[in-house]
This record gives structure tokens, C-alpha cells and sequence, in this order.
């Protein structure tokens, strides 16, 4: 497996931004097709993701679970592409002749440290709701089990996702966890690990440019808890405008 470094994490967010804005001005009936086709191009190598869990260590009963529960997560999350906004958003009561809307807006390029256990289900967890939610992603796959993060790239590249929208890197954790912590230009880092160090580095490094930081130190990705509309507003800015009842 390449050992990404800090120059291909960097060429990632300058690729990451470019694209940002158009994927966030997509409209949400078009990024859930998106996800949607993910599944279907997922589920129709099926047997070679199977294949390459139980060549990374996994039994085949675990392996046929955990790549049918990536396919049903991505399922899940398209459903929630055109439905979101109406979850989160809300009309203000105003005491001046105005509407005071609140919406949500994606935080812009994300950084994403996957987990290293269930490395397909944690990576498409993790970057599902990011992805839906008009945000960008670079991903920082499994260290221990890279495999299948090469395989889901291939997937994406032929299920009509933008260029630029899901960036997937393999290589070590302590060589990159700064550089993706420290970036200018990250808007939000997502850490999926117990390392107290690391953690702390990504806290103390995020504060430069007061870097929203989400973190899971769970371990059971099967969870139904890792459906839900909130982990695609833990990416989100709520915004709020106000519009004069009369002109």
C-alpha cells in the first residue's frame, strides 16, 4: 500500500476545495442518486470486497455482514439527502416585521481520520453523511487494513461521485494526524480512534484556525446509533437570514 505524505495530503485539499462549491450547490435529489448508485456499484462487487475483509483477517460470515451493512448505511444516508434540512432547519419568531429563517450549510473540506476496526463500514460511516451534507472529504483509510479503502475508490470513481468530492488516502496515522489537524484550509476534522495523544494533537493543532473537531472513540460501527440525521449536521453551519415582510 502507498504511504501517502504530507505533500499528497496537501494536493488533496487544493483538490478538496476546488471542488467544494460546486458539490455543495448540487442539488439534494441529485447527491442522494449519487449515494444511491455508490450502493448499487458496492453491492455489484460484493464477493471482491467479501473476499478482501477475509484476506485482511476477517471470517467470511463477518465479512458478508460488514459489507451488506456498508451497502444498507449508504442506502440509509441517500434517503436522507432531500429530507435533512427540514429536520434541522426551523422559521424564528421575530418580534420586527421579518421572516428569520435558520438552514444549514456544509462546513466546507473535511478531514477524516477512518477507523481501524470494520475498516469498509467505519470509512462509508464516516463519509456518507459528510458527502450528503455538500461537504468534501480527504480520508485517512485504516492503517491496519487499507485493502478495501483502495477497492471503495474504484467504486466511487465509476458511480458518477465529482472529481474531488471523496479523496482517499493510505499511509500512517502518527506521520499524518498533524498535518491533517494543522491545515489552513480544513474547515472540520473527524477522528475515529481511542489515542490520547493523537487526540490531543488534533485538539491543540485544530485551534489555529478554530477547526471544528467531531470525535468517535466508538468501536461497533454495526450500531443502528450510526444512522442517524445528526452525523450529517455535526458537519453542518446553521445560518440564519432574515427577510422583511414588507417592502
Amino acid at each position: 500500500m502507498c504511504l501517502a505524505s504530507r505533500k499528497d495530503f496537501r494536493n488533496a485539499v487544493v483538490v478538496a476545495r476546488k471542488a467544494q462549491n460546486s458539490w455543495a450547490n448540487a442539488t439534494a435529489y441529485n447527491k442522494g442518486q449519487i449515494l444511491y448508485r455508490i450502493a448499487e456499484m458496492l453491492e455489484g462487487r460484493k464477493d471482491q470486497f467479501i473476499a478482501e475483509l477475509i484476506q485482511q483477517g476477517e471470517t467470511k460470515k463477518s465479512a458478508q455482514k460488514e459489507v451488506e451493512a456498508s451497502i444498507d448505511r449508504l442506502v440509509y444516508y441517500a434517503g436522507w439527502s432531500d429530507k435533512y434540512q427540514q429536520f434541522f432547519s426551523t422559521v424564528n419568531p421575530v418580534s420586527s416585521a421579518h421572516f428569520n429563517f435558520s438552514v444549514l450549510e456544509p462546513t466546507g473540506v473535511v478531514s477524516i481520520i477512518a477507523p481501524e476496526k470494520q475498516s469498509l463500514l467505519g470509512l462509508v460511516t464516516m463519509v456518507a453523511p459528510a458527502i450528503v451534507g455538500g461537504n468534501t472529504v480527504i480520508v485517512l483509510a485504516s492503517e491496519s487494513k487499507p485493502l478495501c479503502a483502495i477497492s471503495f475508490a474504484e467504486v466511487l470513481n465509476s458511480s458518477d461521485v465529482p472529481n474531488g468530492v471523496v479523496n482517499i488516502l493510505t499511509g500512517k496515522k502518527d506521520e499524518l494526524v498533524s498535518h491533517f489537524a494543522s491545515h489552513m484550509d480544513v474547515n472540520a476534522m473527524i477522528y475515529c480512534g481511542n489515542n490520547a495523544e493523537q487526540m490531543k494533537t488534533v485538539q491543540e493543532l485544530a485551534a489555529s484556525n478554530v477547526k471544528r473537531t467531531i470525535f468517535y472513540k466508538k468501536e461497533n460501527w454495526f450500531s443502528e446509533r450510526n444512522e442517524s440525521p445528526y452525523f450529517i449536521e455535526k458537519t453542518q453551519e446553521l445560518k440564519t437570514t432574515w427577510h422583511p415582510v414588507k417592502v
